[in-house]
């Protein structure tokens, strides 16, 4: 038995064990997502022990080298315990900017102190993350970006304000960029780590079209930084601002597919002779699922080349553009597949508008993470070459 082998047989038996039965079966919704962090209550005694489990392995990161908490798993190993966990249904027991976008940044970036300080506690779950860039004026443009912060020896006094914070009221710590130089645009912006309970700072949820609220503002006031969470070196944030964009459109790209559509659409709608009975949308999700494959295939040649070392650069546009439009588009599917159903907005029977409110929340796909407008320019210029 190779060693390889031998490694798929003991993950199986170790799934096969220790994966609770009830995180065995498919999300409802966002309320099923492990979160973690100071303020995340558990639905589940169940849920809270899978990621107890799994973070003792090292598995909610399973590639981390083990001294930051990680697995320690070569690509295929992490490949294998990805295809033992989809055999079992198993849901993912952590999900993070942390592990994301902070993690890799961290990892390539950090000084060993920030390294052990930090990746330990995303990798258990401990603390949970949201990240700083979008401003009312520097959304696009996010060099334009305008927070700023004043030199006080050693700590910084941070003075601005953001949009668009995902999870901003949720979140223990913000990784956030800050304008240590007013004098110049790009080579003016540092990378600063801080608790969110930091004197000054505050956060206002934005309500969205889907009645709920992932977003906010956030507003810094006379917050004080000690320069020891200074990532990287003063004025060079935007180095690893780029750098973190690439994992987030990548991440963003990557929405997966949890349950096959034409399985929902043959529990909803029924079969004639084994079909779907509805032809033209029996077409339409055939379709769809194709897409869904063939970007799942390229997302994985992708991640085997950003292990390898590969400079992901462009193509995690065209990852974030595409996989934003494939998110979309499946959840427009769901909705004719549930009719008029689909329209139910509170009570148990939709588990409160579950199908509407998530259709809804997709239609912010093509905005957050860099819009698809500028996702396609970025493809047009750097990967097909088309004159500006």
């Amino acid at each position: 038995m190779s060693n390889l082998e031998a490694f798929r047989a003991e993950t199986r038996a170790w799934l096969e064990e220790n994966c609770p039965k009830a995180m065995r079966t498919p999300m409802q919704g966002e309320a099923d997502f492990c979160w973690g962090g100071r303020k995340y209550t558990f639905q589940s005694e169940d849920q809270k022990v899978w990621l107890e489990r799994m973070a003792a392995r090292g598995w909610t990161v399973p590639t981390w080298p083990k001294e930051y908490g990680g697995g320690g798993l070569t690509k295929d190993e992490a490949k294998i315990l990805a295809t033992e966990m989809k055999r079992l249904n198993a849901r993912v027991p952590l999900v993070s900017f942390g592990i994301w976008m902070l993690g890799p940044a961290l990892l390539k970036f950090g000084t060993e102190e920030q390294k052990k300080e930090h990746l330990p506690k995303i990798a258990r779950g401990e603390i949970r993350w949201c990240q700083g860039y979008s401003e009312p004026n520097a959304g696009s443009d996010l060099a334009a970006l305008a927070t700023k912060a004043v030199d006080h020896g050693d700590h910084y006094i941070i003075n601005g304000q953001k949009i668009w914070t995902s999870y901003a009221d949720k979140a223990d710590w913000i990784f956030c960029l800050i304008r240590t130089d007013t004098t110049v645009k790009h080579d003016g912006i540092s990378f600063v780590l801080f608790d969110m309970e930091t004197p000054g700072v505050s956060t206002k949820p934005i309500k969205l079209i889907s009645g709920n609220s992932p977003f906010c503002e956030t507003f810094f006031d006379d917050v004080k930084v000690l320069k020891k969470n200074l990532m990287g070196e003063e004025n060079k944030g935007w180095t690893i601002a780029k750098y973190l964009l690439t994992h987030e459109r990548s991440n963003i790209g990557d929405m997966g597919v949890p349950t096959p559509l034409n399985m929902l659409a043959k529990d909803k709608l029924g079969t004639k002779d084994g079909e779907l009975s509805v032809t033209m949308l029996r077409h339409q999700i055939a379709e769809h699922e194709i897409d869904a494959a063939s970007f799942m295939f390229t997302l994985e040649r992708a991640k085997d080349a950003a292990k390898s070392g590969g400079d992901q650069g462009a193509f995690s546009s065209l990852l974030k553009g595409y996989g934003t439009e494939l998110n979309k588009d499946r959840h427009e599917l769901i909705v004719k597949v549930n009719g008029s159903d689909s329209f139910e907005w509170e009570g148990q029977f939709s588990n409160n508008g579950e199908i509407a409110r998530t259709w809804l929340r997709t239609k912010g796909n093509s905005i957050e993470g860099g819009t698809t407008e500028v996702q396609l320019n970025i493809i047009s210029k750097r990967i097909l070459g088309l004159p500006s």
